[in-house]
């Protein structure tokens, strides 16, 4: 039956070729937007693993350093550096601005402790060691060396970092503490939170969280456009389930006779199910292995860097198979309930 699905392939290969086509197109705009849905997803840990805090002490009454505005005394760290158990606490600040330039790229915005907890790893330059200096993370083009315009103010790009993107792929901007404070606070030694290496009891007025708090208070706002991201791509395998679906199914049609011809000869109707699957399934992972290299083409202009890992590939191909089996059944349904007697008159 295998050959004989094949033999079908092979007659009607122009058919096949364009649903091949088509669906890889389908499955290469699904792993890229899945890829997407990765990288974002990957982003909200590496942000908060960049700290190397091990708790964080914010005001009470916030729901995290990213995302309150309820600032603390940024001298409360020095405080809490010398209680027993801490090894470290720093202020940081954390805030969103705009890279200026020919076109405004909005940006996050980290106010850092020379060397301390948020200091970017540098991938380019040096970090910022002093007030008028930046470290730009990756998804902006200045160059090292350039004038950056940043939340309105002048400032030496010194340094560039392949980490530091985060809330759906936005650049992030890493400045000294102080240059931070005159930007969100109009120089005000204020601190979105104090970044904790080891443990800490909270001052009167803050509460400690943790990293598991930091990361779900940073993820709840990108929750709506995770949830969307992925829809879309459950949408786009159903369609192509529906497109191979349609092709085997108007297969299924024309070889009526040939079902009728098998059943009336005694073949089982097991061997006329697997011809139909396989077939389905063929096409299928034909689609899907050409979706890898649309999925490139489609990340290329996608707003988000995309991620394409092993595992989204073995994902792909095993939501191809079911997609295959899955897009086969009317085709099967067709073909189990043709009479045999048909073999032997008309249609």
């Amino acid at each position: 039956m295998w050959l004989v699905s094949a033999r079908d392939l092979q007659f009607r290969a122009r058919r096949f070729v364009i649903a091949v086509a088509v669906t890889s197109l389908v499955f290469g705009i699904a792993l890229a937007i899945d890829g997407m849905r990765r990288s974002v997803q990957s982003e909200t840990p590496a942000i908060v693993s960049l700290f190397g805090a091990d708790e964080w002490i914010v005001a009470r009454g916030a729901s995290g350093p990213f995302t309150t505005t309820r600032p603390v005394e940024a001298q409360l760290a020095a405080d809490v550096a010398d209680s027993p158990g801490v090894r470290r606490a720093d202020p940081v600040v954390l805030s969103r601005t705009v890279i200026g330039g020919s076109t405004t790229k909005d940006a996050n915005l980290v106010g850092h402790v020379i060397d301390g907890a948020g200091s970017p790893p540098i991938s380019e330059g040096r970090a910022a060691r002093r007030a008028g200096e930046v470290v730009l993370s990756a998804g902006t083009s200045s160059s090292v060396g350039d004038r950056v315009v940043i939340g309105g103010e002048n400032f030496l790009l010194v340094g560039k970092s392949d980490d530091g993107r985060y809330a759906f792929g936005v650049p992030t901007a890493f400045v000294v503490l102080e240059d931070a404070q005159r930007m969100v606070f109009k120089g005000a030694p204020l601190a979105m939170a104090l970044a904790v290496r080891g443990h800490a009891e909270a001052p009167d007025g803050t509460k400690t969280v943790t990293n598991a708090q930091v990361r779900t208070d940073l993820d709840r706002p990108m929750k709506g456009g995770l949830q969307a991201i992925s829809i879309t791509a459950i949408l786009m395998w159903l369609i192509a389930a529906g497109i191979i679906g349609l092709i085997v199914y108007l297969s299924a049609i024309e070889r009526g006779r040939d079902f009728a011809i098998f059943k009336a000869t005694g073949a089982p109707n097991r061997l006329v199910v697997g011809g139909l699957v396989l077939q389905a399934v063929f096409v299928a992972l034909a689609a899907a292995i050409v979706g890898l290299a649309v999925s490139r083409l489609v990340a290329k202009g996608m707003p988000v860097q995309t991620s394409l890992s092993a595992a989204a590939v073995l994902q792909l191909l095993v939501i191809a198979v079911v997609v295959g089996v899955l897009a086969s059944l009317a085709a099967v349904r067709r073909a189990i309930t043709t009479d045999p007697a048909t073999a032997f008159g008309g249609a």
